[in-house]
């Protein structure tokens, strides 16, 4: 159970999960309750009775906020917490002076405050509250301050062996509670950077490939033949269509249509592999770029895929066609456009259709 803990704690810190509202705040107030549960017992030793007491209620407060937490109201307990430590931090003026540095807790305050209302889940105005509670926070603060130049503490000399442990105490809690929520900003603000990198990903994907055949789209491979026509390497178009598809989908429905476009398309994608891009120009059309000049790699790998189609059995609710493909090439030549090394592919790929169909012509 330990090792669990340890390890969700070390993906938090990470920036591999996140650490949700509920369990921020449960962190919160355990925290601040174990702080002021050790208080209660100082100022027991010390007889400051007021403080005693106040801290007792305190530590029973924050255990009471949990029923809040579980129901989800968070705002009133991050408002319960802000008031309680301005609270505690006027009493404890009042009672043993400034300086024991119980004001310090104030200004972690407004770090925190910011924190908080920027990752809460309200549809208020978050900003708003933050600034409004630091504003708050930085007046109290000065309060505090000024309440110590014109009143004379009630039982610091009681508390006078402590005043130096006490200050050092004081100012790790808060440095520890700002260094935590630091370390948790920095976590969460990684882990919504690498999702918005994924979203990211995912979008683009969207944008670049066609839906029904997870191929290039035709955006995306004007930009992959803009990119062949700008290198020095040479590039071959291979245009391919399915044979009698019309007939297929007026067959066997278009349900059937699709499942022998997608299954087409993982072929030719199969075969084609690093050599080139392979996209759905339209319809039951595929343009496939292939980065070489070289007819007979552009010829190996049009064969290859209409032999591969043409013994696939394609299959869908207990009915089994085979269908094939008729392929056009046209190698880049110097000089040439990319729409004129389209037309040559195009060109080709029709006289395999005037010929016969399920061949490959260049």
């Amino acid at each position: 159970m330990a090792n669990k803990y340890l390890s969700h704690i070390k993906k938090i810190l990470t920036g591999k999960a996140r650490i949700t509202e509920k369990q921020k705040f449960r962190a919160i107030i355990y925290s601040v309750a174990l702080v002021h549960f050790f208080l209660a017992f100082i100022f027991g030793y010390y007889k400051v009775y007021p403080l005693l007491i106040f801290n007792v209620l305190s530590v029973l407060t924050y255990l009471s906020c949990t029923v809040l937490i579980r129901k989800e109201f968070l705002l009133p307990v991050y408002w319960i917490t802000y008031l309680e430590i301005i609270l505690h931090s006027f009493v404890s003026t009042i009672c043993i002076g400034w300086q024991f540095g119980f004001a310090q807790y104030i200004i972690a305050l407004t770090p925190v405050g910011f924190y908080i209302c920027y990752t809460m889940n309200t549809k208020r105005r978050k900003m708003v509250i933050a600034t409004a509670s630091a504003l708050c926070a930085t007046a109290s603060f000065l309060s505090c301050k000024l309440l110590s130049f014109f009143t004379t503490p009630i039982y610091s000399s009681r508390m006078l062996p402590a005043e130096l442990p006490l200050y050092i105490f004081n100012s790790i809690c808060t440095f520890v509670f700002l260094i935590l929520f630091s370390l948790i900003f920095i976590s969460e603000m990684k882990l919504s950077s690498t999702q918005l990198r994924h979203q990211n990903a995912i979008l683009d994907k969207l944008a670049s490939t066609d839906p029904l055949t997870g191929l290039y789209n035709r955006r995306s491979m004007d930009v992959f033949l803009h990119q062949a026509l700008e290198s020095d390497s040479g590039f071959s178009l291979i245009m391919c269509d399915i044979d009698n598809f019309k007939k297929i989908n007026d067959t066997y429905g278009h349900d059937f249509g699709d499942i022998v476009l997608r299954e087409v398309a993982a072929i030719t994608m199969q075969q084609v592999g690093t050599n080139g891009y392979v996209c759905r120009w339209g319809g039951e059309e595929i343009l496939i770029l292939v980065s070489s000049s070289a007819k007979e790699n552009a010829g190996r790998i049009a064969e290859n895929i209409r032999r591969n189609v043409a013994n696939h059995v394609f299959e869908l609710n207990n009915k089994w066609i085979h269908c094939t493909l008729t392929l056009g090439i046209a190698v880049y030549k110097e000089g040439d456009t990319i729409e004129a090394t389209i037309t040559n592919a195009d060109y080709n790929l029709y006289q395999g259709k005037r010929t016969g169909k399920n061949m490959v012509v260049a």
